[in-house]
């Protein structure tokens, strides 16, 4: 194309958003003339299927739940008068809660006031209270946020030594909807334990964001927590950061959750529109179709020109391959759909894998997340007039030219700031396009059998390594290989994992497992140390 004819063909296409200020720009993606009047019939299906789960139809029919997550910023079309009430219940108390936190009303037993908050969960109950976070915090906050997000004896070791001294105004907030997950589980049981070490009591210091009846609710009940904040079974972990999940933390940095919530509802108004053409999530939920053939043939990259929103990619690679990765269509027939995401920051991208992305197999599309402005501020002139955003500015558009010179696809998404509003829209506005895109290829976007599938392996694993310390220590220090223990546990076809589980546990002193013999696998033995 001519530099005139990209000039029409981006008027032509592109769909702006004035309620959230955001524009979406999909004219470098080679979808045919026909392309969007060809996916009408399927789009409209969308948009009625759309409709219908936001007046409380099943959508998870494996678990009988609604899908209620646009609920959470407009209340007023829960279908229910309760659900209403318990929404806006839970606004009022996550920020009455965290008023008085701030006041010093809530305060620990052996400082004046809380000023740090570590937040221990996983998944969904961690990736929405990052991204948010990351993206609004600074060091002005009303309170400083930390992870424990993940089962890593060293990671979690990091944080709470990090955190040290200040752990006697440390608020933690543990959030699992069953209260059975284990690496939540695990974090919290040791963030209980450092706090006991310096003889700090962890209920006092300790919130819970979970399910009524929960193995979690009774247990913070029975050790006397300061709160418990509901989570709903209508709400999925990768689309709960407008719950409890997300505006506690959020609420207790001090952050805009009002604007927050005020942004994703004016997106969710705009994307309700019957009309692709002026949705941007149909938009990207069919320019997802388009790229990937509807089989999910490509990759999507996203590249964030922005260090607040480094997240954002793990955000969507979570919200996007749980939700779209699926075995099964929505009438059985085997289809393994899904989507995978990968992306960096500009333009710290352009010197890690554009390069790839320009010349090598031409297997993604790119979506250029662009924030108008640079900062809070006047900037430097670093050369002649030109300021360091202006350099960033420059590093997109390049990055953009040098794709579409090699037939690369890409979209834009600009926004004008980083703002709490602008955040919220940009997390309803993919919630819906996922949504969109579940429909356009006949699948069930809110469940996910596969995560399920993995949290029972991991039990098999461990009730592996149950038999065979049993078999160890009843082996009076006799070394054995892993081949002659795997079949005296009766696993004798599990023997790579058994092998697995030894060079783990002879690693590490916490079980007294003992390696000699060889470096490889065939030559090593183990003993009870």
């Amino acid at each position: 194309m001519t530099e005139r004819e990209l000039w029409e063909r981006y008027q032509r296409h592109l769909c702006v958003v004035p309620s959230v200020g955001l524009t979406l720009d999909i004219s470098r993606m080679n979808f045919g003339a026909d392309f969007l009047d060809g996916m009408r019939s399927r789009m409209d299906a969308a948009f009625q299927a759309m409709d219908a789960l936001e007046k409380g139809a099943i959508a998870n029919p494996d678990e009988k739940r609604r899908v209620g997550h646009y609920w959470l910023r407009a209340p007023e079309l829960a279908p229910e008068a309760e659900l209403k009430t318990a929404i806006t219940d839970m606004q009022a108390q996550v920020a009455a809660f965290a008023k008085d936190v701030h006041a010093g009303k809530v305060k620990p037993a052996k400082a004046a006031k809380f000023t740090q908050v570590l937040i221990v969960g996983i998944g969904g109950s961690a990736l929405g209270p990052q991204l948010v976070a990351d993206a609004l915090g600074s060091g002005r906050d009303a309170m400083q946020v930390h992870f424990l997000d993940n089962t890593d004896p060293d990671g979690m070791d990091r944080v709470l030594n990090g955190l040290g001294e200040r752990l006697a105004e440390t608020l933690t907030v543990v959030i699992s909807k069953s209260g059975g997950t284990k690496e939540t589980r695990n974090g919290m049981l040791e963030a209980e334990a450092a706090y006991k070490q310096r003889g700090l009591d962890f209920g006092a210091h300790a919130v819970a964001v979970t399910g009524d009846g929960s193995e979690l609710d009774t247990y913070a009940k029975g050790h006397k927590w300061l709160r418990t904040f509901p989570m709903w079974d209508w709400v999925g972990g990768r689309t709960s950061v407008m719950s409890a999940v997300g505006l506690v933390p959020a609420q207790l940095q001090g952050l805009d959750v009002a604007g927050f919530l005020s942004g994703a509802k004016d997106m969710d108004a705009a994307t309700r529109v019957h009309d692709a053409a002026a949705n941007p999530a149909a938009l990207l939920a069919l320019m997802w179709f388009h790229a990937g053939g509807g089989k999910g043939q490509k990759d999507m990259v996203i590249l964030p020109y922005k260090d607040r929103l480094m997240l954002m990619s793990k955000y969507l690679q979570q919200l996007v391959m749980e939700s779209l990765g699926k075995e099964l269509s929505l009438d059985g027939k085997v289809v393994n759909q899904g989507i995978a995401v990968y992306g960096n920051k500009g333009s710290t991208d352009q010197h890690a894998y554009v390069q790839q992305l320009r010349e090598g197999v031409n297997n993604f599309f790119v979506t250029f997340l662009e924030v108008l402005k640079d900062r809070d501020g006047k900037s430097l002139a670093v050369e002649g007039e030109n300021t360091s955003g202006d350099y960033l500015l420059g590093f997109l558009l390049g990055t953009r030219r040098a794709l579409f010179e090699k037939g690369r696809e890409s979209m834009t998404l600009t926004v004008p700031d980083v703002s709490a509003r602008t955040l919220g829209a940009l997390v309803a506005l993919y919630e819906r396009a996922v949504g969109f895109y579940a429909s356009l290829v006949n699948i069930n976007a809110y469940h996910q059998p596969g995560v399920e599938a993995g949290k029972k392996a991991a039990g098999r694993v461990l009730e592996l390594q149950g038999k065979l310390l049993a078999r160890l220590k009843a082996a009076k220090a006799e070394a054995r290989s892993a081949d002659q223990l795997a079949q005296d546990i009766g696993a004798a076809d599990e023997v790579e994992t058994v092998f697995k589980l030894l060079e783990h546990l002879s690693a590490n002193g916490d079980h007294g497992v003992k390696r000699t013999g060889g470096a490889r696998p065939a030559e090593a033995r183990f003993q009870a140390g």
